[in-house]
């Protein structure tokens, strides 16, 4: 009888046993999902996991930049010629040297105006292409070998472009040329004054160091016949066309498009070529727009006579 129930009260026991333990796994698993810290190592392994992956897409994208700098250097110097024995200079000399340049430009150099007085005509939108124009006449010129002093004419200080100019290309009015009110009539003796305009009779034969030449500093979407040509009456001076049609011949395409409108620009870059050259062929091929529906002429081949338009 004994022995009986010391087995019902170890049965007993044991079984009171095992709900203390099923009770006390329940109490350490509440305290274990409660504890703060928990949920906090969740989201630093999820933290770390994002920062290692955003790590790897950085380094991928410095190594493509540097194979693109590195790639882009090569055909700079496959172009120029460049061997081992051409000096590499730091970024700090080549800016000292077009600073030179540019300085010495200013003395010495060609003289080039762009005349902004005609901005009245122009849209806002119009007004924003012009200020990219002249950004980048200000970047080729800082390219050339000879550079052109350069004068914007008529610029008018507040105006529309002037605050577009500022907004839109960093350090303008750090820009090494010359930027002012007054009109290139101000500033030349208009025997002096060459104006560059589609509508000119007389072609450009040659850029002469003792003339001053003249951009109109326009960009017509509406097509405004004439606008350059009528400016060059009202200054009374000399005015010439670019040798487009002595070089060039249309050229057959789907759109049966041809243009003559340049941008500031594409002018500008022209003419910085031909003085580097001497050669018209030379510079419209280079730079007259594929899209405008012109190529240079072949020796066998005549150019068109093609109405003028305006730049």
């Amino acid at each position: 009888m004994d022995h009986i129930c010391s087995d019902v009260c170890e049965k007993q026991l044991n079984g009171f046993s095992e709900v203390l333990d099923l009770l006390r796994i329940d109490v350490v698993t509440d305290l274990v999902e409660d504890r703060p810290g928990r949920e906090d190592a969740a989201c630093s392994r999820n933290v770390s996991r994002k920062h290692r992956h955003w790590e790897k897409q950085m380094a991928a994208k410095r190594s493509k930049r540097k194979e693109e700098k590195q790639r882009k250097k090569l055909n700079r110097e496959q172009e120029s010629g460049a061997g081992a024995d051409t000096p590499q200079f730091t970024k700090r000399v080549m800016k000292a040297i077009t600073k030179e340049r540019l300085a010495e430009a200013q003395s010495t150099g060609l003289k080039l105006c762009v005349d902004l007085s005609m901005t009245d005509n122009m849209s806002d939108k119009e007004i924003c292409r012009l200020a990219g124009q002249l950004r980048r006449v200000y970047g080729s010129n800082k390219k050339a070998t000879r550079p052109f002093h350069v004068f914007l004419t008529e610029l008018k200080e507040g105006g529309r472009l002037y605050r577009e100019c500022i907004r839109m290309n960093e350090g303008f009015l750090n820009y090494m040329i010359e930027i002012t009110e007054e009109s290139c009539l101000d500033l030349f003796p208009p025997e002096t004054i060459v104006y560059l305009t589609p509508d000119a009779e007389e072609a450009l034969e040659t850029v002469d160091a003792d003339k001053v030449y003249v951009l109109g500093g326009l960009v017509d979407e509406s097509i405004q016949k004439k606008l350059s040509f009528s400016r060059a009456g009202e200054l009374s001076v000399r005015t010439a066309r670019l040798p487009i049609d002595e070089f060039m011949v249309r050229q057959n395409n789907a759109k049966n498009f041809h243009s003559k409108i340049l941008a500031v620009n594409q002018v500008f870059d022209i003419l910085l070529m031909f003085c580097d050259t001497g050669s018209w062929t030379d510079a419209l091929q280079a730079w007259f727009p594929l899209g405008k529906g012109y190529v240079v002429a072949q020796d066998d081949s005549q150019p068109l006579p093609v109405p003028s338009t305006e730049f």
